[in-house]
């Protein structure tokens, strides 16, 4: 089952952030301005994690926020 069809079937929040936490890692690259990495960085680092955990902490926040409108 992918996203699309999770959101279609009205999965939970709890099912859709399991679903999107769950699989293989895959390693991708982005291009972000340098002062804009630095201060997710620190931010990350002030919440006790990785930028990479910051990152998908915040992919999946956006992914599972309000999934009637998608």
């Amino acid at each position: 089952m992918s996203y699309k069809d999770m959101v279609k079937a009205g999965a939970t929040p709890t099912d859709m952030r399991e679903y999107l936490a769950d699989g293989e890692m895959s390693s991708i690259t982005i291009r972000i301005p340098r002062n804009l990495r630095e201060s997710a960085k620190e931010a990350a680092s002030l919440q006790g994690m990785s930028f990479s955990a910051l990152v998908r902490k915040c992919l999946i926040t956006d992914l599972t926020k309000d999934l009637k409108s998608n």
